[in-house]
Parts: structure tokens; sequence; C-alpha cells
């Protein structure tokens, strides 16, 4: 393992790791660099785990034990080490989970080759918040839809929040951006795909009884929350779906949606907990 004792804050090789609370600076720089952070020994061992490169490390001294071998694969890889009040001034936060990786971002596939064999995708419309996003990958990874699709102007699920709370989900699920509904939704129905909008309408159809009859091959559709889907999402919709509320509650967190439709969804893909069937 290559170590690198941490002397210097401007030190090359260090910029990937600074002012990492400042959003708007990390939209640019990312996404542009060809990078993303993988935050944790368990995130980075997902990274890592589905192909990703890393170009470097940074940890706290007490973590080498636990990240050593990890990086078996890449001696050449420098791991910066430094004591904590060091890293904090580097990145402006408490490095608690004891290390980040910078990771170079693996090509997106195109969208007809991601979904050609999937049965239960879901499409994330404009969706800014990354916890939000990262929160939704979980919910796809725990409750078994095969992929998903993201607005070009969707939040970025390998933004550090999002890895995070998606426990480094993300980094599992096959995901890539789709163009504009335009030419999306032409796409995807000429693949089979119904499209299911999750939106209130007096004309949607209950959660419960779409599902009762699913179709073969379902696209679930997920807004923003304030603004909901776009009028270019609902007209691509081959139906509108809501989950029915009680109490004067007309909806719920759109993370806590997609976990609830997924579930609802779930045909083929039987419950882990389920109990041996009697006799």
């Amino acid at each position: 393992m290559h170590l690198v004792p941490i002397t210097d804050l401007d030190a090359p090789g260090l910029s990937d790791y600074s002012r990492l609370t400042d959003v708007a600076l990390r939209k640019v720089l990312e996404p542009k660099g060809g990078l993303y952070i993988a935050e944790s020994p368990k995130v980075i061992a997902r990274a890592l785990a589905a192909g990703h490169q890393p170009r470097s490390v940074l940890i706290q001294e007490q973590w080498l034990e636990t990240v050593a071998p990890l990086l078996a694969d890449w001696p050449g890889v420098p791991v910066f080490v430094g004591q904590p009040d060091v890293l904090e001034k580097l990145t402006g936060y408490n490095l608690h989970r004891g290390a980040l990786a910078a990771m170079h971002r693996p090509s997106l596939a195109p969208v007809e080759e991601l979904i050609r064999d999937a049965r239960r995708i879901v499409i994330l419309e404009d969706i800014v918040d990354h916890t939000n996003v990262g929160a939704i990958f979980r919910s796809v990874a725990g409750l078994g839809a095969d992929a998903v699709l993201i607005t070009p102007r969707c939040a970025d699920p390998l933004y550090r929040r999002s890895v995070r709370v998606s426990m480094g989900t993300v980094l599992q699920v096959p995901w890539t951006r789709l163009p504009e509904w335009s030419t999306a939704a032409p796409v995807l129905h000429q693949l089979g795909f119904h499209l299911a909008a999750l939106a209130l309408a007096a004309d949607a159809v209950p959660l419960d009884r779409f599902a009762a009859d699913p179709h073969p091959r379902v696209a679930l559709v997920l807004g923003a929350e304030g603004d909901g889907l776009s009028a270019q999402a609902l007209a691509a919709a081959d139906s509108v779906v809501t989950i029915p509320m009680l109490h004067g509650v007309d909806s719920l967190n759109v993370a806590s949606a997609s976990a609830v439709a997924l579930w609802a969804l779930r045909t083929g893909h039987p419950s882990p907990s389920a109990p041996p069937p009697n006799g």
C-alpha cells in the first residue's frame, strides 16, 4: 500500500477532498472531472467490487488495517494518511467514518442496453434532493427492481450524500440517464414498458388495484416533491397510479412512496422473510 502522510494540505492529489461541504462546487467538479467520492470502508468495498477504479484514498491512521485488504489489487494508489483534526480541516467536516476514496466514474450504458432484460424499472424525473435519490436506490436494491433511469436534470446518484444514504447500493443497481421525454418515451414503449406515473389525479388507479394485475414490464415514474411529475411525463404515462391514503394525508415522501410501490409490484420476487408453506 502506497502510504502518503499528509504534511501539506495543498499537496497534489488532496484537492479531490477539499471543501466537500460546498455542494455547488462538488456538482461542478465531480461530473466534469470524472470522479465521485466513496465514503466509509463499506462503500469503498462496494465500489471496488463493482469494478470502479480508485484514484486515491484519504484515511485516518486507525482505519488502515480495515482498508488495507480492500486495496490489495491497487498497490500504486496513493493512500493519504492524517490525524482526524487534519482531515477535518481539509474536508470541512468530521471524517467519522474513517475513510474516503476518490473513484473514477464508470461510463454510463445506453438505455436500451441497460434495460433490455428488465421487468421492473424506476424512473426518477428531476428529483434534486440527493438524500431522496440515495434512499430510492436503497429501496430499488432491497425490493427487487432491475434498474433506475434518471432524467437529465435529476440529482447525481454518485454525489457523496446519495452514495452514503443508499448504503452504497447506487454502486450495485444498474442505472443510466434518459434523454428528454420526447425521445425517451418512444424508446421505453418500443421495449414494451408500461409507464406507471405515481401521482395525484382524479382518474388515478389505486396502487393495490394496479398491482393486482401487473403488466409484464413496468416503469415506475417518480417526480420531485412539491412540483411532482411534469406535464411531459404525465403525457407519456400509460397509467397514473396513486397510493391510497388516510386521515387527510394526500401523499408520502417520494422515497417512502417508492418503497411502498416497489413492495406492491414485487411480483416474481418472493419475500425473503416469507414463512414456508404449511404441510
